[in-house]
């Protein structure tokens, strides 16, 4: 499945949708499961690349790059590169990035609390 045509109409609604619904704007940034994770991993402080690869192991490295570059696009983090050889690299959350703590945390309860629905439902 490739990316939405900006001509598209679901396109459109989406962007419609989004510039009417702040719930909607803020779930596209960080609706992506790698998304959530990562900022999940930096909420606890600034990650090297290689840091937060081995965090997340199921993840590849291209899909990690452009998950860093999108959250960057989107202030969410930032990234410093250090000028020292070989060149080293941290990620960490802007100020509004830290301000997801809450949000993740509550995710995470209700995630807990869904499974457990769930789980004893079936």
């Amino acid at each position: 499945m490739g990316k939405i045509k900006e001509t598209s109409t679901n396109f459109a609604n989406k962007k419609v949708l989004a510039d009417e619904c702040s719930e909607v704007y803020a779930s596209n940034i960080i609706g992506g499961q790698w998304s959530l994770a990562i900022c999940s991993w930096l909420i606890n402080g600034k990650l090297r690349f290689g840091e937060l690869k081995k965090l997340l192991p199921n993840i590849t490295e291209r899909m990690l790059t452009l998950q860093l570059r999108r959250l960057e696009e989107s202030k969410i983090i930032t990234r410093t590169v250090f000028a020292e050889v070989p060149p080293r690299v941290e990620y960490e959350l802007t100020e509004i990035g830290y301000k997801l703590k809450p949000i993740i945390t509550e995710l995470e309860q209700w995630g807990k609390e869904h499974k457990e629905i769930v789980k004893t439902s079936e």
